[in-house]
């Protein structure tokens, strides 16, 4: 398979929930993405961590396949987030944030990662998107996350790079926003018209939709009868999504089956805290829990 590229943050999390509480565990969205597609093939990371990130969080992302010759260890403290989620657990409201090494980070990448053809530019600003994008020698496909801070603040240079990309990777609330409508259906063909090949909505425990100027494809989310925490989901769908596209490629049958293994990834992630049930998981219950999907949405 292609390695994919994921340029993004490696962090410790502090988490509530109402299945309890974890302190500086690991997490980031670089993380959750990696170790959801390193089920599909390698992995080539890029962040950033401080003196206080130990050996042996790095030893595990080596074991598990990824490649951590872009991770940058930098003078001062890893990036921390804590988050605290309520009731459904449907939106985290956030305790703390401390940007420490994270702040000052650009994304340098190394010379043998230049050339990688699959890539995710994680939720950075779009300055530093761009950085990474001109860095690269020819990507064939480049998956596109954002955040509503960048949509309200910097949203004409989230716009613009939409023609340099071929997926745009967001929720159902930053499609609106970036799109400026107040319906998903009509926000979706705005962005493609932007010049995006793909839009990849998500829409947590609603599931996704995936529009192309050729189709629009839906599924549901895979149903999970335990969700401990949410934290990452997200950046685990766009895992199991792209390293899918990376290893069956981009044909209409293997779009809408990389959306049903994202959805796969993500109820992965949910189940435990942290990373935890993602860099656990087995190949066998990857490829059970998609085929029950794809019977879910078979008629």
């Amino acid at each position: 398979m292609n390695p994919v590229l994921v340029v993004g943050s490696v962090a410790f999390d502090t988490l509530e929930t109402p299945c309890g509480r974890r302190d500086d565990i690991l997490g980031g969205s670089a993380t959750h993405f990696a170790f959801a597609a390193r089920h599909f093939g390698k992995v080539r990371l890029v962040a950033v961590v401080g003196r206080d990130f130990p050996k042996e969080q790095v030893d595990l992302f080596e074991r598990l396949g990824i490649d951590t010759t872009g991770l940058e260890r930098s003078e001062g403290l890893t990036f921390r987030w804590h988050g605290k989620y309520e009731g459904t657990m449907s939106i985290a409201h956030t305790v703390s944030v401390q940007l420490n090494v994270l702040g000052d980070f650009q994304p340098k990448i190394p010379s043998a990662y230049r050339d990688t053809r699959h890539v995710l530019l994680g939720k950075a600003s779009p300055t530093t998107q761009r950085t990474v994008l001109d860095q690269l020698a020819r990507p064939e496909f480049v998956m596109m996350d954002t955040m509503d801070i960048w949509i309200r603040n910097q949203r004409k240079e989230v716009w613009d790079l939409l023609p340099r990309v071929q997926a745009l990777c967001v929720n159902y609330e930053e499609a609106l926003m970036l799109a400026q409508e107040d319906n998903v259906v009509r926000a979706g063909r705005k962005l493609l018209d932007a010049g995006v090949r793909m839009v990849i909505v998500k829409r947590a425990e609603h599931g996704a939709t995936l529009f192309t100027s050729r189709f629009l494809f839906s599924i549901p989310a895979y149903p999970t009868e335990t969700v401990v925490d949410p934290t990452g989901a997200g950046d685990a769908f766009a895992g199991g999504m792209l390293g899918s596209i990376a290893r069956n490629g981009i044909a209409d049958g293997s779009l809408k089956r990389s959306l049903v293994y994202g959805s796969v990834m993500g109820s992965l992630a949910v189940e435990a805290f942290g990373t935890q049930r993602l860099h656990e998981a087995t190949a066998d219950e990857v490829e059970r829990r998609y085929r029950a999907l794809q019977d879910m949405i078979s008629l």
